[in-house]
């Protein structure tokens, strides 16, 4: 008996929402995916992919798995009832990072303590899962594999759930794979992606002067 394939939606093409669109389609997912631009711009994408280019409102609806995947500062830009009509048995996954100096600027509610993750959720109205978010986007399309031998890719982990050990995160635990922590900071490999402290801390990087 074939078992029915978990249908996808991915909100952002970019290098993360681009490359799990296209890994997912390898491993025959049927994925939907959305940007700010509209379907039309991601025609390419979808002949390459077989995916299916949609709205960010189609890209969440008859899913069984979202993931969010924009830059953080783009995040109260979604619509505000996105998830509204979506069932609560939907896993909604959160990709990003919070580069307060290179990009986002700055965000009053991480400054003030709330995990990036956190702080997604409440403009979200919906539990996420921190995920994808401390591997290169190379690595997830070509490094993935089942049952992979000891140079693969691999997720590193803050904690054990239970007793096994799980490649996703908790929005109060998310802290542990951003930036300037280990899990983000190092490949599989061991090599630093980035010359950041590898202190474990909760400490938000501060903003960039005005």
């Amino acid at each position: 008996m074939n078992e029915r394939k978990l249908r996808i939606g991915i909100v952002g093409a970019g290098n993360i929402g681009g490359t799990l669109t296209r890994r997912l389609r390898t491993l025959g997912y049927p994925v939907a995916v959305a940007n700010s631009r509209g379907p039309e711009t991601l025609r390419d994408l979808a002949r390459e992919t077989g995916a299916e280019a949609v709205s960010i409102q189609e890209a969440v609806r008859n899913r069984d798995l979202v993931i969010v995947t924009i830059p953080e500062n783009k995040i109260p830009d979604l619509p505000k009832d996105l998830f509204a009509a979506v069932s609560d048995d939907v896993v909604v996954v959160d990709t990003g990072n919070y580069y307060p100096q290179q990009r986002d600027g700055c965000i009053a509610g991480i400054e003030g303590g709330l995990t990036e993750s956190r702080w997604v959720e409440q403009h979200l109205g919906r539990p996420v899962i921190k995920a994808f978010n401390n591997i290169h986007a190379r690595d997830l399309m070509e490094k993935g594999q089942r049952g992979a031998p000891r140079a693969a890719s691999r997720c590193p982990l803050p904690a054990t759930t239970g007793g096994r050990r799980r490649c996703c995160r908790g929005s109060s635990t998310s802290w542990a794979s951003t930036p300037s922590t280990p899990a983000l900071s190092r490949t599989p490999g061991g090599s630093s992606r980035r010359p950041r402290s590898t202190a474990r801390t909760t400490t938000k990087p501060a903003c960039a002067p005005t």
